[in-house]
């Protein structure tokens, strides 16, 4: 049976039953004070009191299991309140229905339905993610750049143990350094236990009496530090780099998280690109595309000299092999493509305008009156035999 003379929660830490948070703290912090191990070293009697106001603070502190105490008294936060010993009714006795879902399932009831589980073994650290910005060109053919990055490391004074140098964390007596304890209640089909988080401990397995001033107990302290990053050619924008170890701390002993890198690339005044290929579009006069020649564009791999074919029409794309993006962990490249877009003059002066008719003639086009204008002026061309 579980113990019926559990003094009240209220009455343990000295305070009223609608006592402030303040007033809870302030009696709290007196009574743990006064009763703490380190202060009465081999006073079983101080060390059962400590155990009994942290109990209560823990309960009273919390306002979801303060509620519940208030309306049900122990039973509402202590499962263990009013459960009955091995050999109850509905035929399961003290069977331990751990083991019957773990046959099931691979594991404990606990990990099944809400035990909770254990802090104690070691445990990779959390995820760090942070950002970096890249030119067209920098992503395409891969750099190597310093990430500035906040994360958790190992405390140096108390080595991440936590505890005040010159101390040590004592094991928690509960749950014997295990992190977890069984409970048993009483339901329908008899007394039923299960495995869940040690409460004196919340499933660290152990307990830190002096906390280490510089960590505050954590073992781990926030820092800044620059991550050398090397950046593959090929990666594009909305993708990631993730950098092994550069996370948070483990815990117990466990391995650092990992760095996640997220990229933005910049756009380029006039490359676009699509995958592995880049676009643009290159403006050429009525001369070059007419006769042909060459035009000076940009490229990954700088300005280039790109040949216009005579006769171009506007619209036309060129294909200019193997100047695009190389492949993200791969060979080759992609593509540029040039598309023609073809500049209209505007403002011609007289010279030019007649130049331009006389081009037209030879063509044997012969110009037609223009309701606009100057008098004269042919701006519309319709073709003509020649005699």
């Amino acid at each position: 049976m579980a113990d019926q003379k559990k003094r009240d929660y209220y009455e343990v830490l000295g305070v009223k039953k609608g006592a402030s948070d303040d007033e809870l703290k302030k009696a709290y912090r007196k009574l743990a004070k006064q009763n703490h191990p380190d202060l009465n070293p081999g006073d079983k009697a101080a060390e059962a009191r400590f155990k009994e106001i942290n109990e209560a603070y823990e309960v009273l502190s919390d306002k979801e299991k303060r509620a519940k105490y208030d309306q049900f008294g122990f039973a509402g936060v202590d499962p263990n309140f009013g459960a009955g010993g091995p050999g109850g009714a509905g035929g399961f006795g003290g069977f331990d229905v751990s083991d019957l879902f773990g046959s099931f399932f691979g594991g404990g009831f606990g990990g099944f339905g809400g035990g909770g589980q254990s802090r104690t073994g070691p445990a990779k650290g959390s995820t760090v993610r942070a950002s970096l910005t890249l030119t067209l060109e920098e992503a395409a053919f891969g750099c190597e750049k310093d990430v500035n990055i906040s994360h958790v490391e190992s405390c140096d004074v108390c080595g991440g143990t936590g505890c005040e140098p010159g101390t040590t964390a004592e094991v928690c007596p509960e749950c014997h350094g295990s992190g977890q304890v069984r409970m048993q209640q009483r339901t329908m089909f008899g007394t039923m236990s299960t495995s869940t988080v040690c409460p004196n401990c919340r499933g660290e397995g152990k307990i830190i009496h002096q906390k280490c001033k510089a960590c505050g107990g954590s073992g781990g302290v926030r820092r800044q530090k620059k991550v050398h990053v090397k950046v593959p050619a090929g990666i594009d924008n909305g993708q990631a780099i993730s950098v092994r170890g550069q996370g948070d701390m483990g815990r117990n002993g466990g391995p650092a998280g990992d760095l996640i890198v997220g990229i933005n690339v910049m756009p380029h005044a006039r490359l676009r690109r699509d995958g592995a290929h880049i676009y643009l579009d290159q403006t050429v006069s009525i001369l070059q595309a007419t006769l042909g020649g060459e035009v000076e564009i940009p490229s990954l791999d700088g300005k280039m000299k790109c040949k216009v074919e005579p006769g171009t029409q506007p619209g036309t794309t060129l294909r200019l092999r193997g100047r695009g993006v190389p492949a993200l962990n791969g060979r080759g490249r992609g593509d540029q493509y040039v598309t023609i877009r073809v500049e209209i003059p505007r403002n011609l002066n007289e010279d030019q305008k007649e130049a331009l008719r006389k081009f037209a003639e030879a063509m044997g086009e012969l110009p037609a009156s223009s309701s606009a204008g100057e008098s004269g002026e042919r701006s519309v061309f319709h073709r003509r035999k020649k005699k």
